[in-house]
């Protein structure tokens, strides 16, 4: 035989939840009618009954529990909750990247218009006209990637922001969702396998011993006294001879 199912103090609330269900269902209570078992008697019965009686939901109740150790935090292998919160983990380098997406167009477009500024001032003046168009050609260039950047920051912007205001499930909801359903198949099973089962069987066992025919035989004693023979009797003429019995006269003459 297994061990009986430990219980905890939620899941014996449990039990007894189920428990209630089944006496109250109404094959439970026509039976009860019929035996001389009250319903709180049946009740306590399977309430000190509970370890063993919960052997039957074994599997679905181990399924449940590692599922609830997992959830708290005491399950094998589980690791410590995340200390930013739901979403996305920050990657090692990601700040760099986003204060570099700030900054580039902010440089390029201060860059194209110093060099625009110096180049065409060059021009102005005519003097160092190569100096002058290499400079007129970094500005405008400069001022590409200044667009660019911007276009690209702005696009990231937008799409953080979609992000942070899509609605983002609470941490461990599926799992709760699971924990949920493991709960209802062990009651389930709790309910058919394990307490249905012993309250019939109780009851069958009451009726039996209740029922008319079925109760023990009642076997007379067998009389053994002193050697008893009832006095000897035989009737008149019937006598054996010479057993003292007068002889009637003949009356066929």
């Amino acid at each position: 035989m297994g061990r009986p199912s430990p219980l905890g103090d939620e899941d014996r609330s449990d039990y007894a939840e189920v428990l209630d269900e089944v006496l109250a269902s109404a094959e439970v209570r026509r039976l009860l009618e019929r035996s001389e078992v009250g319903g709180g008697q049946l009740r306590v019965r399977a309430l000190a009954s509970a370890p063993h009686t919960a052997r039957a939901a074994g599997a679905e109740y181990r399924a449940y529990a590692e599922l609830r150790r997992e959830l708290s935090g005491r399950g094998p292998g589980s690791a410590p909750a995340p200390l930013s919160g739901p979403g996305h983990q920050e990657r090692p380098g990601a700040g760099a990247l986003a204060v570099l997406g700030v900054l580039t167009p902010i440089l390029a477009a201060v860059a194209a218009a110093t060099f625009l500024l110096l180049g065409y001032g060059l021009r102005l003046t005519g003097s160092l006209a190569a100096l002058a168009d290499t400079l007129v050609r970094v500005g405008w260039i400069s001022l590409a990637v200044a667009a660019a950047t911007s276009l690209i920051s702005i696009v990231a912007l937008y799409r953080t922001a979609a992000l942070q205001s899509a609605p983002v499930p609470p941490p461990g909801a599926d799992r709760s969702a699971d924990l949920d359903r493991a709960r209802r198949a062990w009651r389930t099973a709790l309910r058919d396998k394990g307490i249905r089962p012993f309250l019939l069987q109780e009851l069958a066992g009451a009726a039996g011993d209740g029922a008319p025919g079925h109760g023990p035989r009642f076997t007379p004693p067998a009389f053994a006294g002193p050697d008893f023979t009832g006095p000897g009797f035989s009737s008149p003429g019937h006598g054996t001879p010479g057993a003292g019995s007068p002889r009637l006269p003949d009356t066929r003459r």
